[in-house]
């Protein structure tokens, strides 16, 4: 079976994944993908689904497997920020210690704060460029790894998708809410708190928002499950809520969302890009449109900066 699979894929290659841009992939294999990322399938069987869908489909496919090499944008070594692992309680979350990619910018501080929320996969390559994208703006950025736990992020998002799924999911957000307690009075931070994530993370940073209450400055989330209506009054941060326009599962949560955030006069912006898949910002992968990611990044820092002075 494996090299029929095999064999058929191989010839449905019409180009190399490199190649391949988002306007060259059908939009039947990002659904497939979608489905891919949120646990639907494993890689094998979407793969094969995507094989079946049209001639270049398992091409197509490949491409959209993330290349975190080629994404880097600030390096590990860049002389405007200092970067370091920390661990640090979390009582109550999936082992009672967390480990996390803290980055300072340069200088003796303190510095507004920044949480960093991966995807359901673990702190990857692509989350700790964006903790580095923002200590390079001035903030004290903690990307926690929700696998620590369990060994921290594997190596690869396959593996990730498992170890976060198999976790207590209520522990683990207790594991970010401790995250964010951890950033917010870190020595070098101003006691003013950011929120960001995405997928995953963007609704964990809504659920922060009710969990923290007060305590939470602003949040941006990106293409994240909205917060449970009821409990949006205990939101105070504005909200910056940023969406993909091909994102059904995720736009149809919108109006119920914002009818709570009027009702409850939660300050929020939304910003929906045109012409942008679910996971549009993450440039590790052919989903990433460019220039939308540039401007919801842009008004990422505008909005904490304004926020979190």
């Amino acid at each position: 079976m494996a090299d029929e699979w095999n064999a058929e894929a191989s010839a449905l290659v019409t180009g190399t994944p490199q190649s391949l841009t988002q306007a060259d992939i059908d939009r039947r294999i990002f659904e497939l993908y979608d489905e891919y990322c949120h646990g639907g399938m494993d890689r094998r069987e979407f793969m094969i689904r995507a094989a079946a869908v049209t001639v270049g489909g398992y091409a197509m496919a490949q491409a959209l497997l993330p290349r975190y090499a080629l994404a880097q944008t600030i390096s590990f070594t860049d002389e405007r920020i200092k970067g370091t692992y920390v661990t640090y309680d979390s009582p109550g979350g999936n082992s009672g210690k967390m480990r996390g990619y803290l980055v300072q910018p340069k200088g003796s501080g303190p510095f507004p704060a920044v949480l960093v929320i991966h995807e359901n996969r673990g702190l990857n390559p692509y989350v700790e460029d964006v903790a580095r994208r923002a200590a390079v703006e001035g903030f004290l950025a903690l990307a926690p790894d929700g696998l620590s736990p369990v060994g921290g992020y594997p190596g690869n998002d396959d593996d990730g998708r498992t170890l976060q799924a198999r976790l207590d999911q209520g522990k683990l957000r207790t594991d970010m809410l401790n995250s964010a307690r951890y950033v917010k009075t870190h020595a070098l931070s101003t006691g003013k708190l950011g929120v960001t994530g995405f997928c995953w993370g963007g609704g964990t940073t809504n659920y922060l928002a009710v969990a923290l209450g007060a305590d939470m400055n602003a949040g941006v989330p990106f293409y994240g499950a909205a917060a449970e209506t009821a409990s949006v009054p205990k939101i105070k941060a504005p909200l910056l809520i940023q969406y993909a326009e091909n994102d059904e599962r995720i736009n149809a949560m919108w109006p119920a969302f914002e009818e709570a955030l009027k009702a409850s006069k939660v300050p929020y912006e939304m910003h929906k890009y045109p012409g942008t898949q679910h996971g549009f910002h993450n440039n590790s992968t052919p989903r990433y449109q460019e220039a939308a990611a540039k401007l919801a990044w842009e008004r990422t820092i505008a909005f904490f900066k304004k926020h979190l002075a």
